[in-house]
């Protein structure tokens, strides 16, 4: 019995594995070699199968001839006499309505959309007016660029001001007590927002009220135990 392409194919892989073998024996251990040839073998038969056998067989399924086909003839059905066309019924006109009925009937129909229409127009309008911004947030109270020529005050006097928010005062123009005394409800909200890291501090520790005093040479109980303990 001849032997088949797919058996020539796989005897074809088996020598290439062998001969990788032989290659690969003086270089590597045997079991690492024989490994590697079977995978060299089962890649050259697959590769000859898929590729030769596949050729060669196609052209067996190609010389198969496709079934003949008849013609197929439609039989004329013969045509069955048409019937004899049935006597027409006369149609009685339609009733004409008097003239009265028929002015009346649009005069109904004309009511309903002008219903309809003024319907919407009592919903009242709405209000596009953008809000107001929020009066929080204050007017900026006049600033100084450099302290008078007696020198800056001690704006830690002044309780709940420290060394940082001192300095953060005299960046925005304020250096004496009379400037924070004269600060008016919408400058005391502007500082408010304004002070970075301490919003909140000027209306929360009442600076206002201490600038007053302070500003008129008088001391108030914070000032005067700073002034002690400053002082021991």
């Amino acid at each position: 019995m001849g032997l088949t392409c797919k058996t020539i194919c796989w005897i074809i892989g088996v020598i290439a594995g062998l001969a990788a073998f032989a290659m690969m024996t003086p270089g590597m251990s045997a079991f690492l070699a024989l490994v590697l040839a079977v995978i060299v073998a089962g890649i050259v038969g697959y590769a000859l199968v898929t590729f030769v056998c596949n050729d060669a067989a196609e052209p067996e399924g190609t010389s198969m001839t496709p079934p003949a086909t008849t013609p197929l003839t439609p039989t004329p059905t013969p045509m069955a006499p048409s019937p004899a066309a049935a006597p027409v019924a006369p149609v009685p006109p339609a009733p004409v309505e008097a003239p009265g009925e028929a002015s009346d009937a649009p005069a109904e129909d004309t009511k309903a959309p002008a219903a309809e229409v003024t319907a919407p127009l009592a919903a009242p309008a709405e209000d596009t007016t953008p809000p107001k911004a929020a009066d929080s947030e204050g007017t900026r109270p006049e600033g100084l660029e450099q302290a008078r020529d007696g020198g800056a005050d001690d704006l830690t006097k002044i309780k709940g001001v420290g060394p940082k928010l001192q300095g953060m005062l005299n960046e925005m123009g304020y250096f004496h007590f009379d400037q924070i005394a004269a600060w008016g409800p919408s400058d005391v909200a502007w500082v408010d927002q304004n002070l970075k890291g301490f919003k909140g501090r000027v209306s929360r520790d009442a600076w206002v009220d201490q600038a007053r005093t302070l500003a008129s040479g008088q001391e108030t109980e914070f000032s005067s135990r700073a002034s002690k303990g400053r002082a021991q």
